[in-house]
């Protein structure tokens, strides 16, 4: 049973983080996007930031949208935007992971 819950979280093969660093890779331009945003909403006085409307507002800004953007990845994003800056881990809500 824990080898199909495992299937059911890759594909091509790969894990979701290993997709989602492939993709960050490629598409620099998105996590700087995604920062850009969650501090604007900050600085306007948000107290909570939804990572799946960040997305969304991004995918309606980008003209032809970004290919591979997939909402699997919105938790790896908003780690790595509290990494990135732990001044704000207040603003995300964080479950456990339950896949690689």
């Amino acid at each position: 049973m824990i080898t199909v819950a495992l299937r059911a979280h890759r594909a091509n093969g790969r894990t979701v983080t290993e997709q989602f660093h492939a993709f960050d890779t490629r598409n620099a331009h998105v996590y700087r996007a995604l920062e850009r945003m969650a501090a604007s909403r900050l600085a306007a006085g948000a107290t909570r930031i939804s990572l799946k409307d960040l997305f969304e507002d991004l995918r309606c800004q980008l003209p032809y949208g970004v290919t591979g953007l997939s909402n699997n990845f919105t938790a790896l994003y908003a780690r790595r935007l509290i990494e990135d800056h732990p001044h704000w881990a207040h603003a995300f809500e964080l479950r456990r992971r339950r896949a690689a």
